[in-house]
């Protein structure tokens, strides 16, 4: 094999640490990805506060501000935590998207307690693509890791122990995510190989239209139908997005990024949850991702009846009012129906929405489920509420008028199957319009 083949097909890894203070533990993992792949190349970057002498570390701390900081970077030694933290966050993140232009890196691990892992959680995140291995080894990893996590693709694990000083436990944790990380390396690395040499049957797979649709539990029939409807009639590939507030922004950042051909936003209820105060929000940016992008969008408004709260214990006091529906969906999801002032205002969102930011109005379409926005909001159902609906309704209707963007109401109910179809179908005129111009 020449010295070419084997950079192409050496496994690269990156370790990100802070070698202040977790130098033994980033050391033995080390240790652990060699011993599982000798040849491989280990690029083990320092993030911490002090730099350290090691003959093992690539990337010293003092090289990766002065390639990778700014002129204005303090003086690390003399400022809060919390600064350190935003500086090194700065510089891993520039490092880490020059290893990744330069594809010398298959994956990525890091090791660490609070600090650490909000450090290197925020470089991935931000640094680096979906599907390129993330994976962090973190005290934080048992609890909310919405912090860390967000709408990316990493993967926590938890350490059982502290990282602090050699034991079997943590000597296990670590060995276990050292062949984690290389499994996941090794797969990322075959399908970059496989890219480069793929067959016809790859090529045509390729040129299928990528579709994201947003989806509930209680909207899953009528995405079914869609998929089911585009993937058997046209050269589609489906992408189904969980509306549970990150799923809305990983579509989004998938549409930013290009990934993304057209969009049917079916399940719009992270905006409910935005609006009201619910648990899933995906933030006050929600549409502007599509709209911008001027690509094939179609809007609608399934589960936009339903703000969602965890345990029943957590739903606030404030909706505890007399009239207020309240409904268990399972032990860890509890609905609170959206009243006709909140339904207003999130219409009023949409519209606004779509007013401030649809780069082609022709190429969006709104579509109303009249016959139920959920199956909990139809006819007999729990949270069954016309007037709520009609004023959600109305709010958008009002709000587009004059804009060039379709607004349509259907007598039916979001999972009827007819509906969904119907949106199938409208969304593939969409894409064609957008060809033929």
């Amino acid at each position: 094999m020449t010295t070419t083949d084997k950079a192409a097909t050496q496994l690269s890894i990156a370790i990100l640490g802070t070698c202040d203070t977790k130098l033994k533990e980033l050391l033995y993992l080390r240790s652990q990805i060699l011993a599982h792949v000798e040849d491989a190349s280990i690029t083990l970057i320092d993030v911490g506060r002090s730099p350290i002498s090691d003959p093992a570390i690539s990337i010293p701390q003092h090289d990766l501000l002065k390639n990778y900081g700014s002129s204005t970077s303090p003086d690390l030694s003399t400022v809060p935590r919390s600064e350190v933290t935003q500086t090194m966050t700065e510089c891993a993140t520039a490092c880490l998207e020059d290893l990744n232009s330069k594809n010398a890196i298959h994956g990525v691990i890091s090791v660490g307690g609070s600090s650490g892992t909000s450090l290197t959680s925020a470089a991935m995140r931000r640094a680096l693509p979906f599907l390129m291995p993330k994976l962090i080894v973190s005290t934080m990893a048992s609890g909310d890791t919405a912090p860390f996590v967000g709408e990316s693709d990493i993967t926590l694990m938890y350490s059982i122990v502290d990282i602090a000083g050699s034991n079997r436990i943590l000597n296990g944790v670590l060995d276990n995510a050292a062949g984690g990380i290389v499994g996941m390396a090794r797969a990322y690395q075959k399908r970059q190989l496989n890219d480069c040499t793929a067959n016809d049957s790859e090529s045509r797979t390729k040129t299928k239209t990528k579709i994201g649709i947003t989806m509930f539990g209680v909207t899953t029939p009528a995405c079914d139908t869609i998929r089911h409807y585009l993937t058997s009639n046209h050269a589609c590939e489906v992408y189904i997005f969980h509306a549970t507030g990150h799923g809305g922004r990983a579509m989004e950042r998938l549409v930013t990024s290009g990934e993304l051909d057209a969009i049917i936003d079916l399940t719009t209820a992270e905006i409910t949850d935005e609006i009201v105060g619910g648990v899933m929000s995906a933030g006050p940016q929600r549409l502007e991702a599509g709209l911008k992008a001027g690509i094939p969008y179609i809007i609608s408004v399934g589960a936009c009846d339903l703000v969602n709260f965890g345990p029943r214990k957590t739903v606030p006091s404030r909706f505890e009012g007399e009239g207020r529906k309240i409904y268990k969906h399972n032990e860890a999801v509890t609905l609170v129906r959206a009243d006709a002032d909140e339904s207003r205002r999130i219409g009023e969102f949409i519209a606004q929405k779509v007013k401030d930011f649809a780069k082609k109005p022709e190429l969006v379409n709104i579509i109303l489920p009249v016959g139920g926005i959920s199956p909990l909001s139809a006819k007999g159902g729990v949270f069954e509420d016309k007037e709520a609906d009609g004023v959600l309704f109305s709010s958008i209707e009002k709000g587009l008028q004059g804009t060039g963007v379709d607004v349509v109401k259907v007598e039916r109910e979001v999972n009827d199957e007819e509906f969904a179809v119907g949106i199938a179908e409208r969304l593939m005129g969409l894409i064609n319009l957008a060809r033929e111009r």
